[in-house]
């Protein structure tokens, strides 16, 4: 079920969306902890983010700022503001679109079914990390003007850690998304594709495009 996390300090507005979202289908997280959103999104981890401007100790486009710097995830303003000056803000700080209250429901829907279309990967041919690009139909990785083709595993891992991005994935994560276990098998089965992953990277030019965070996983 896709989630959608919710950002705004109207507790009425706040219910009524979760309403809305649950009705239809969406599972919804919301928060009123504005300052420390990074720690809020890796926790709940959402597909889409409905964000408020006008919040205390802070705003809309403040937050967004540090949204972008923890996912790629899209934004919608849900915001009271009504100016053009306002709208071209929103979208200039990275929002995906703008939407005033009081809001239409059936136009809120349709912009958060169309976000979400937008940005689902089954709809790309591929996949773009700091100009290194993961075809997804060829399961290749093209670097500049040089390129390696990948088994199902390779595929599956840079298809996750592409997805992720910039995100750390912990070896529990990987291992349960490649082989649908994380109890019986040893992670020294990842380290192995990992080290084949990153050799392969290497002969086009990335020697350091998957990254271990030391502890917990790895990112690109």
């Amino acid at each position: 079920m896709e989630r959608i996390l919710i950002v705004e300090d109207d507790k009425v507005i706040r219910e009524e969306l979760s309403i809305l979202l649950t009705k239809n289908n969406y599972d919804v997280s919301s928060t009123t902890d504005f300052l420390n959103i990074e720690k809020v999104i890796k926790t709940t981890n959402p597909i889409l983010i409905l964000l408020d401007i006008n919040l205390p100790n802070t705003n809309g486009y403040e937050v967004i700022n540090k949204i972008k710097k923890v996912t790629s995830k899209p934004v919608i303003f849900v915001t009271s503001r009504n100016t053009l000056e306002d709208e071209l803000k929103s979208l200039k700080s990275g929002g995906y679109d703008f939407i005033t209250k009081p809001y239409n429901k059936e136009l809120l829907l349709l912009k958060i079914r169309k976000c979400l279309d937008e940005y689902n990967p089954k709809h790309h041919k591929e996949l773009v990390v700091n100009g290194v690009v993961l075809d997804l139909h060829l399961s290749k990785i093209k670097y500049q003007d040089k390129e390696i083709e990948l088994t199902r595993n390779e595929f599956l891992l840079m298809y996750y850690l592409f997805l992720n991005y910039p995100n750390i994935l912990s070896k529990d994560m990987l291992i349960e998304y490649l082989w649908n276990d994380k109890f019986y098998l040893d992670e020294n089965i990842l380290i192995v594709n990992i080290n084949r992953l990153r050799n392969k990277l290497r002969d086009i030019g990335l020697d350091d495009f998957i990254k271990t965070v030391r502890g917990v996983g790895y990112k690109l």
